[in-house]
């Protein structure tokens, strides 16, 4: 019984498989084969139209192989460019919105709301800002070293030129030092508005996928309340 049920079953699946190998060659004779040659010298054959063929002529051919119809190229070179450079520029889209999508997703994992966010920008500021004091507490000391110098030099403000070399080398230190300072404050002042810039910018993202997640919450407990 096992044997029969065995050999039954097999030439169930071969009988299938002889079906749909006759439905697909009488779908073939019926539609015939589509040939060509590409751009890259390609022969290139299909049971429809190939795509790598449009902007020129296929042939279609019969079973026994004979050419049964023409089909013309269906773009022109120039057409078939223009499709190209709108799929390209397509594919850019589409490559944009899932990037913007990801930046997205990990600024709400980074900001889930409005606190966090805030506490991360006073935190940025606040550590330019220890730095940037100590650059101007540096300043004030050059100021006191200074004055001190302008003081002595007091002694050679007729002929500057006369004062020691090493109370001269002192004026052209602190001189120097006060612009160093100064170039550092500008370079702090700068990145304080780089900083803030970010998280303005990021902050005109947020409040929208804030409100849009706040409103999907609502939704759901609605719809749990029910």
């Amino acid at each position: 019984m096992k044997q029969w049920l065995s050999r039954f079953c097999a030439a169930c699946l071969l009988a299938s498989l002889f079906g749909a190998s006759a439905a697909h060659a009488q779908q073939q004779a019926t539609q015939g084969i589509y040939t060509c040659v590409d751009a890259r010298g390609r022969t290139l054959t299909s049971d429809r139209p190939i795509p790598e063929c449009l902007d020129r002529e296929q042939k279609v051919l019969n079973p026994s192989g004979t050419v049964k119809a023409l089909v013309g190229p269906t773009l022109t070179l120039q057409e078939r460019r223009v499709l190209e450079a709108k799929n390209k520029a397509e594919q850019e889209e589409r490559a944009r919105l899932n990037e913007e999508k990801r930046r997205d997703r990990a600024l709400l994992i980074r900001y889930p709301r409005k606190s966090v966010h805030d506490k991360e920008r006073a935190e940025a500021l606040a550590q330019i800002g220890v730095v940037r004091q100590a650059a101007l507490n540096r300043v004030d000391e050059l100021h006191r070293q200074r004055a001190i110098i302008d003081q002595e030099m007091e002694f050679y403000k007729t002929d500057p030129t006369k004062a020691p070399p090493s109370l001269r080398r002192q004026v052209a230190e602190v001189t120097n030092s006060l612009s160093v300072q100064a170039r550092f404050i500008a370079e702090q002042d700068a990145e304080l508005g780089r900083v803030n810039t970010r998280f303005d910018e990021d902050l005109a993202r947020l409040e929208p996928l804030w409100a849009m997640q706040l409103e999907g919450s609502v939704d759901t407990k609605a719809r749990t309340s029910r």
